[in-house]
């Protein structure tokens, strides 16, 4: 997944008025404005309540569902193989979001002051908080691309990770 391909999934996704935020690798290089590697998927997080609006737009481009771990979250792949990795989230009154998790009556908290912006090929672009990354990257064996995130988190924010 490319920063050009991140891009114009964004600007489809923004026809449909899509509230959405970048994830993972490529909201941490939006963190901090530069790609500091290659991607194989993008992660996006999204208002739950629009996800037939985002699916359609998303079909119209090709992409079709690949997984189906919801109401987690669900991967949409197209012929070229890009793949996006789709979390829906509900929000509160307060603009604070909860997403399901794998523990049935533990899901994952998103504060209202995790929902940031960053910068993709010098375009800004919505985008996941360091702190909530951080906070994602907890409670499983790190991959060598984990380990390159956090510590480019570290580089950038001096923020604490546990790896």
């Amino acid at each position: 997944m490319t920063a050009e391909d991140v891009l114009s999934v964004l600007a489809l996704l923004r026809r449909a008025e899509a509230d959405i935020w970048i994830g993972g690798g490529w909201g941490i290089d939006a963190l901090i404005g530069e790609q500091t590697r290659d991607h194989r998927d993008l992660d996006l997080m999204h208002s739950q309540d629009q996800e037939a609006a985002v699916m359609a737009l998303l079909s119209e481009e090709g992409f079709a569902e690949s997984l189906d771990r919801r109401p987690v979250r669900f991967v949409v792949t197209d012929a070229a193989g890009r793949d996006i990795d789709l979390h829906p989230l509900v929000f509160n009154e307060d603009g604070s979001a909860e997403q399901a998790s794998p523990v049935a009556g533990h899901p994952f908290i998103y504060p209202t002051s995790c929902f940031v912006s960053g910068t993709i090929a010098g375009t800004t672009v919505p985008c996941l908080s360091a702190a909530q990354q951080v906070f994602f990257h907890q409670g499983y064996e790190p991959s060598d691309r984990d380990r390159h995130d956090m510590a480019q988190l570290r580089r950038v924010f001096g923020i604490a990770t546990h790896f």
